[in-house]
């Protein structure tokens, strides 16, 4: 199931400079592909947010309950990954209904096989960690221009076909999302106006084995 079908929106982050004006837009477009790409910038330090711009105490207060210190931080964090083991090894939620259920006695032609229940047990376990899709998180560096600076995204581990036989790989199926502040500017150089709005940033929270 792609994301066209769970009608998922983020906001896409566009610079334009033109002759009299300068302005940055934020546009709802619906999106199939997460994480979210970087944004492009425009470079110039004018359009950057100053140091009394950026009050730590006035920013949280303004973004309020939205501050999520799981997803966020004010501060660099350790840009660390989970590593491949221990992602695997942690099996998020229960067994998925559709390999709990599975028949293993019964072959494709009708004919029995017998199976004890360690062996089943055994099998369904090895099975579900094969194609267990885990989600990876790293930390991001959005750039000055966002408050907090940090976010933790989730990406779909793809290091492998996730599925028996090969053929079939981790997608994401499920985002959350996260609102931040964004540095938001109009008009031109001296004539410009800045302040911080509120955005959505979406971050995949659920990967499942897809064609």
């Amino acid at each position: 199931m792609g994301f066209s079908q769970t009608l998922l929106v983020y906001f896409v982050v566009s610079i334009h400079l033109g002759v009299s004006q300068h302005y940055l837009r934020l546009r709802p477009s619906p999106s199939e592909h997460l994480p979210v790409p970087d944004l492009k910038e425009d470079p110039d330090p004018e359009y950057d947010p100053r140091e009394q711009d950026m009050p730590e105490r006035t920013l949280r207060k303004k973004l309020g309950s939205n501050f999520d210190h799981n997803f966020m931080s004010i501060s660099s964090p350790m840009m660390v990954n989970l590593s491949v083991q221990d992602t695997q090894m942690k099996m998020q939620g229960p067994m998925p209904n559709e390999i709990k259920k599975l028949d293993l006695a019964e072959t494709p032609y009708g004919k029995r096989v017998k199976l004890g229940k360690k062996a089943r047990r055994k099998f369904l376990q090895w099975l579900w960690t094969y194609t267990h899709c885990p989600v990876v998180y790293t930390w991001k560096d959005l750039g000055v221009r966002f408050w907090p600076r940090y976010i933790k995204e989730g990406n779909c581990l793809n290091e492998r076909s996730c599925s028996f036989p090969e053929g079939m790989v981790c997608k994401p199926v499920k985002s959350i999302t996260k609102t931040f502040l964004r540095w938001y500017c109009q008009g031109f150089l001296r004539q410009k106006y800045c302040t911080w709005i509120p955005v959505q940033y979406p971050i995949i929270s659920e990967c499942k084995c897809s064609c």
